[in-house]
This record gives C-alpha cells, sequence and structure tokens, in this order.
C-alpha cells in the first residue's frame, strides 16, 4: 500500500517547490496565490539502505522500494471553511489523504508575495489548525443531529456512536484537533468513517534555513511535541537539479535533507517495513507496527494471508552478518513463527501457504 501524504500551507509557502523537489515531476510555481488548483500528484521510493544490502547480498535482478504518494494541494486561506479562496475544493482535497504535512512560510524573501502582512510561523500553524477544526465541527455536528432519530429509537450503535462525536465535538470547539487526543480502537473506527481533517497525523516543515528561524520557535514547536523538520526547500530543490559531487562548487549541500522527509512521512502513520529477497527480486513491503504474519502475508499475496501455514524469519542485519540464508540456516538464525508472530520492522520473511 503507497501512504498518502498531502502538503499543504498558506498560498506562495513554497508547497509547489517541495513537491517538485521531492518527485522531480515539473509542476506550475508561478508567484501568485492558488498557482496550483489541481492537485498534483506524484509517487516516490522510500529509498532504503537495508533493501540495498540485501539486494547485493541475493544477487536480486531488480529492486523495489516502499513508496509514498505526495499530493500538491491548492494554497489554503482565512475563512477556508466557509468556502474563501479555493477553500471547499482545498478541504475535499485533503480529506483523501492519509497524513499531512504543514509547510509553514519562514524565509524572508520579498520578491516572493506573502498574503499575510509579516512572516509568522506559529500563527500560519493556528490558521491551518484553525480552519480544518471548523470544517471537522460542520461535518460532526451535522452527523450528531442526523443521529437524533436513531438515537430515540433506542440503536445501541448510534448511542455509542453520539457519545464519541460528542466527545470530538467538545475537542474541536475547544479549538484543538483531533490528533491531539488520545483514542482507543472503537473510536478511532467510528471517526475514520468521517476522514475528518485534523484526525490525520500531521509532520510541520519549517521552510526557511535555521537562522531564520527564532529560537523561541523551536522552543514552542518542541514544548507543545509539534513533530517538525527545518528545510530550505528552494535550496533542497536547486541542489536536486545538480550532481552530488557538483553541488561543493555551487555552495549547495551534499546532503539532501528531503530523503529525511520522505522517511519522516513514511513514520506518520506508524507503519513499518519487512523484506523478501532472493535473485528473482529484493523488495520493502509496508504493514501497520503490531500487524501479525498473516497479515505480511497478505501484503505480498491475498491468498498467502487465507492460506497461512508459517513463517520463515530473519532479521535483515543477521543475514547480511551470516552471508546468505545457507549459512544463516546453519546457524539456526532462521526463526518459525506462527500465526500470532507479530511482525517486527527489518524482518526478512518467507510465508509458507497451502496456495
Amino acid at each position: 500500500m503507497a501512504l498518502s501524504i498531502g502538503i499543504v500551507g498558506l498560498p506562495n509557502v513554497g508547497k509547489s517547490t517541495l513537491f517538485q523537489a521531492i518527485t522531480k515531476k515539473q509542476v506550475e510555481r508561478s508567484n501568485y496565490p492558488f498557482c496550483t488548483i489541481d492537485p498534483n500528484v506524484g509517487v516516490v521510493a522510500v529509498v532504503d539502505k537495508r533493501a540495498d544490502k540485501l539486494a547485493e547480498l541475493t544477487n536480486s535482478a531488480k529492486k523495489i522500494y516502499a513508496a509514498v504518494e505526495f499530493v500538491d494541494i491548492a494554497g489554503l486561506v482565512k475563512g477556508a471553511n466557509k468556502g474563501e479562496g479555493l477553500g471547499n475544493k482545498f478541504l475535499a482535497n485533503i480529506r483523501e489523504v492519509d497524513a499531512v504535512i504543514y509547510v509553514l512560510r519562514c524565509f524572508k524573501n520579498e520578491k516572493i508575495v506573502n498574503i499575510e502582512s509579516k512572516i509568522d510561523i506559529v500563527r500560519d500553524k493556528e490558521i491551518l489548525d484553525t480552519e480544518m477544526c471548523l470544517k471537522d465541527l460542520e461535518v460532526v455536528e451535522k452527523r450528531i443531529e442526523g443521529m437524533e432519530k436513531e438515537v430515540r429509537a433506542g440503536d445501541r450503535q448510534a448511542v455509542q456512536e453520539l457519545k464519541i462525536l460528542e466527545k470530538a465535538r467538545n475537542i474541536l470547539q475547544d479549538g484543538r484537533a483531533l490528533n491531539t487526543e488520545l483514542w482507543d480502537n472503537e473510536e478511532r473506527k467510528i471517526l475514520n468513517k468521517y476522514q475528518l481533517l485534523t484526525s490525520k497525523p500531521v509532520l510541520y516543515l519549517l521552510n526557511g534555513s535555521e537562522n531564520e528561524i527564532s529560537a523561541d520557535v523551536i522552543e514552542v514547536f518542541k514544548k507543545n511535541n509539534w513533530q517538525f523538520l527545518i528545510i530550505d526547500v528552494l535550496t533542497e530543490f536547486e541542489a536536486g537539479e545538480i550532481e552530488p559531487e557538483e553541488r561543493k562548487d555551487f555552495g549547495l549541500p551534499l546532503e539532501l535533507k528531503i530523503d529525511d522527509l520522505i522517511k519522516e512521512s513514511y513514520k506518520l502513520l506508524n507503519l513499518i517495513t519487512f523484506f523478501t529477497t532472493g535473485s528473482d527480486e529484493t523488495r520493502a513491503w509496508t504493514l501497520e507496527k503490531g500487524e501479525k504474519a498473516p497479515a505480511a502475508g497478505g501484503v505480498i499475496h491475498s491468498d498467502f494471508e487465507k492460506y497461512f501455514i508459517k513463517a520463515e524469519v530473519i532479521n535483515w542485519q543477521d543475514l547480511i552478518d551470516a552471508g546468505g540464508f545457507a549459512s544463516a540456516r546453519e546457524k539456526g538464525l532462521i526463526r518459525i513463527e506462527g500465526k500470532d508472530y507479530i511482525v517486527q520492522d527489518g524482518d526478512v520473511i518467507e510465508i509458507k501457504s497451502s496456495v
């Protein structure tokens, strides 16, 4: 499965430049608000050195990384929840993604139009939060009103759902995002039906150089446990156009932080990576943390989950250190695991089924 990440922010904060830096896909980046109207979508590989080493070990004919889908969505403005700017279109598009990157403008460049009076990172974050909270509140209140008949009739499921939605309404009325609250599995199951905007995991990208961001702002983000990365998006975009060995001559960074962003985005939904490897291919597979071996089989092929018998498992590093499967078997490093085995990040797995 490909994790879908929405890139959002106020107009002219660097969303589309970031999208290009990530996907190398050409999109319109003109210097005016709403230059991105329809969402641009690009799928990129999550480069993983573990897959590289496994492919080398087993002389794989091909190598397939896990993937992340990035969606560049039109800029948001105050009043989007009421349809201001491209508000309704924006909010409809963002419902479709699994997680969100908030791009917040930190860079000081008078040539790039700023629709706000001045650069204020925390204020911009609050604008985005408020618009999403208000839209979620509208959805929740509408659903609560529509449930009155079912609740009066004594529908147990409706009563339980109403209780969860009322809890969500109280949080939203307090101006807080739903992802700031701890929810149990049943509550999440109910909330997920409505694709609520503020229930999605968020990563904040502070777009600018470190010397353009005050220590006070960094302290606010850390104090509130807001997950963030500082990236000068334009510099990353320019560096990505030049071969690594030539970047130094242009005063550009040798290592790109965009790779860190892709990896952090992949982690937003509590996912892990397991591997299959052999002479045909080495592949990185995505699985939700806490899932068991049959579910891993189902990711590879639906019949592997249905007709699961057992799994042969070894940690990727143990396999590398052993020098291959034959040596690993001789050393007793390959384990036989049953249907209750919880898959770990970095496992190399071979599923045995009755198919």
